[in-house]
């Protein structure tokens, strides 16, 4: 399992409204080219929002799906990337004052032929992939909290 954290200076819910955007996806999920559809309940458990990932001309459709969910606290996620395969994709948020949250992000493939990266050489690579995925989440949460 990845495991990944950041400090984001702005609250836990200022946070958590920018993982609650199903629109905001693509700005920050590293690999997603384009939102096509978000569930009107998004992020209940059970709503998808509907992408794009891969650069064009070779991008494919995919989804991601809520699983469960602490409002203003964590977000778990089903994510597919197929014809690689899928992974759950859990956020915690832990506020550390009023104007600053740690966000741990724990990633693991789940289905599919990554399932064989799974050790400590894939960990690497979902590391630093989700260190620029929370660095981007970090940038919309910082800029939507004045």
């Amino acid at each position: 399992m990845s495991i990944t954290e950041r400090i984001v200076r702005a609250p836990a819910e200022t946070v958590y409204s920018v993982l609650a955007d199903g629109w905001s996806y693509s700005d920050w999920v590293v690999g997603t080219a384009h939102v096509r559809e978000v569930d009107e309940a998004w992020p209940a458990p059970g709503s998808r929002l509907h992408h794009k990932a891969g650069p064009w001309p070779v991008s494919i459709k995919d989804r991601s799906e809520s699983l469960d969910w602490d409002p203003g606290r964590m977000l778990l996620l089903k994510v597919h990337v197929w014809p690689l395969g899928a992974g759950n994709v859990r956020f915690t948020l832990d506020p550390l004052d009023e104007q600053a949250t740690r966000i741990t992000m724990q990633e693991q493939f789940t289905d599919g032929p990554m399932l064989s990266v799974r050790n400590k050489v894939g960990d690497v690579f979902l590391h630093f992939r989700n260190n620029e995925a929370l660095q981007r989440l970090a940038d919309l949460a910082e800029r939507r909290k004045g």
